[in-house]
């Protein structure tokens, strides 16, 4: 990420319809505990919690016109003046592409299990369809054999936002035809990497891809059309399930999941509280509920039903959704805090954290208690699935000068939010691993540069990858399982 999240401005853009005419009150996990004393019974993790870091092709990489790689949606967004903050780019960013390596080597050296990565959709099908680009999958093979040779389990996230650009110009998730496209891609690596690439997560946070890149306009494809949210949000669904569907056809032996960016929708206090539920149910439907239901009900919340209409579902579809998964990945950054906008009927807009919140860069509200609200949601309306914490953690403040190196916020940021996973583990929440988000300080998106999520910085004139106190702090953790009582 991460930017995992509307609260970093309003949604004054997106007409909720539907979703607040059909939202009930009594939907759950909106209103949220607030913060809440989660310390565990045990600070002790079990000795097969899985421990990684994650990261994104587009954010890494670098080598954009490297080995036959096509453009994506985000090479073309970042080109637009004024769309990314300190108008840099993704040109270079930790240079991942070419020193692989590194990165596999800093993940071994503070004895992570497993590294979560994204394969660029755009470097194995340059035009997102057709012919396959055998230097690209050469590359993964490489990266996939380098972890292997260090001990380090490999998960491969195939879509983290980063759509070829040739599929966004036939409309992208608007048309069916691209999740038939995820399929012919999921296929492709499986039929490559699937010897020894056997962890798979298919869609990463489509809830912010299809809401921030298709509605507000804030990033890639930049689109700002809420009449299109319908179709990609079910496109997203069902390419998910073509693709599962593709992976186990291809192996019977993998370990497959997709990762989701749940928050909790909390409604603003004071006189207007009644209506701001309602905002902040209609905006669960959308955010959480959307993606949750189809995969593991096989229906979609009655909010959705003027988003979908007009054929939009087609028979059999919920049904090619709703494939069994190994396991779900939970990104977790902060709650959001919601109001129904009076003074435009059927609009919703982000209201302030409450008065006195610890807030990150961001400005969002740094609360533990909404990853174990998620966490036991899971638990509670969904079976109990086993579940990953596939992306946490915070950014520096935003700037541009160097990273902060002795970065205490982060590390007591991330013990707290370890706390809230080991409070969940003995409510009974099946969660078997962690994976921080980030390796290295990288491209930020929309926000380029200025934001900085790393264990370790990187000087971007020379490229010197340097280990943050948090890494150390992240490595002594995983070796011993036991979580401090403080930092």
């Amino acid at each position: 990420m991460e930017r995992s999240g509307v609260s970093r401005r309003t949604l004054g853009a997106l007409v909720l319809g539907g979703a607040l005419g059909g939202a009930g009150m009594g939907l759950s996990g909106c209103e949220g505990p607030g913060e809440t004393d989660l310390t565990p019974r045990s600070r002790q993790f079990p000795k097969d919690f899985i421990w990684g870091v994650a990261s994104a092709a587009f954010q890494t990489e670098g080598a954009q016109d490297a080995d036959g790689r096509g453009p994506s949606v985000w090479d073309v967004f970042e080109k637009v003046p004024g769309h990314v903050k300190d108008g840099s780019d993704a040109s270079v960013a930790t240079d991942s592409y070419r020193r692989f390596q590194d990165d596999v080597d800093l993940i071994a050296g503070a004895g992570l299990d497993a590294y979560r990565f994204s394969i660029s959709w755009s470097r194995i099908l340059p035009n997102g369809e057709g012919a396959v680009n055998p230097a690209g999958l050469d590359h993964y093979s490489r990266l996939v054999d380098a972890l292997l040779a260090k001990g380090i389990a490999p998960y491969a996230t195939l879509f983290h936002w980063d759509l070829p650009q040739a599929l966004q110009e036939k409309g992208g998730w608007a048309n069916r035809d691209t999740a038939l496209r995820l399929a012919d891609y999921a296929h492709a690596v499986v039929d490559r990497l699937g010897d020894r690439l056997k962890n798979y997560i298919i869609l990463n946070e489509a809830a912010v891809h299809a809401v921030v890149g298709h509605v507000l306009g804030e990033q890639a494809p930049g689109l700002k059309n809420v009449n299109l949210l319908g179709k990609v949000v079910h496109h997203m669904n069902l390419g998910q399930g073509l693709a599962i569907q593709a992976l186990r056809a291809g192996r019977g032996d993998l370990n497959i999941g997709t990762t989701l960016a749940l928050q909790p929708c909390r409604p603003a206090g004071g006189p207007w509280a009644v209506w701001n539920r309602l905002a902040s149910d209609g905006l669960d439907a959308l955010w959480n509920k959307a993606w949750l239901d189809p995969l593991l009900k096989g229906t979609y919340p009655k909010a959705m039903d003027d988003f979908l209409k007009g054929g939009v579902v087609q028979d059999g579809d919920l049904e090619t959704i709703r494939q069994p998964v190994d396991f779900l990945g939970v990104n977790y950054y902060a709650p959001v805090y919601v109001r129904l906008d009076l003074a435009a009927p059927g609009k919703i807009a982000m209201a302030a954290p409450p008065k006195g919140a610890e807030l990150d860069a961001f400005g969002r509200h740094i609360d533990p208690s909404g990853l174990y609200e998620m966490l036991d949601r899971v638990r509670r309306e969904y079976g109990a699935p086993k579940t990953l914490v596939t992306e946490n953690g915070c950014s520096d403040p935003f700037g541009t000068g160097p990273a902060i190196l002795n970065d205490q916020f982060r590390i007591t940021y991330l013990r707290r939010h370890l706390e809230a996973v080991l409070a969940a583990r003995e409510a009974g929440c099946d969660v078997r691993g962690y994976f921080e988000w980030t390796l290295i300080d990288n491209f930020e998106w929309d926000l380029g540069y200025t934001s900085k999520f790393g264990l370790v910085a990187m000087d971007r004139t020379t490229g010197a990858r340097t280990p943050k106190a948090s890494y150390q702090w992240f490595k002594a953790l995983a070796a011993s399982g036991a979580l401090p009582s403080s930092p």
